[in-house]
């Protein structure tokens, strides 16, 4: 059920825009760019920070866009995003 809730509120979060990093969060592949890998982080407090951790990680392999795919845990949060360029 946590794992519901945690997943639930990852989607509210990828549907809002925070814009202060260059690697942009999607809901869904864009059509013009490709899948170049995928990425995880670990240790979130919050899915903000855990967002932004994606976001930070994104940014460091190139990435433009990024889609979150999976989050897990209880306190400290673990998550899986796809990268494309």
């Amino acid at each position: 059920m946590k794992n519901l809730k945690i997943t639930l509120a990852a989607i509210a979060l990828a549907s809002a825009s925070f814009g202060s990093f260059a690697a942009e969060l999607v809901n869904a592949q864009p059509s013009d760019l490709q899948k170049t890998g995928v990425i995880t982080v670990s240790g979130a407090s919050d899915l903000t920070s855990l967002e932004n951790k994606l976001a930070a990680k994104a940014d460091e392999a190139g990435a433009k866009s990024f889609q979150i795919i999976s989050t897990t845990g209880d306190n400290k949060l673990h998550g899986t995003a796809i990268i494309y360029n």
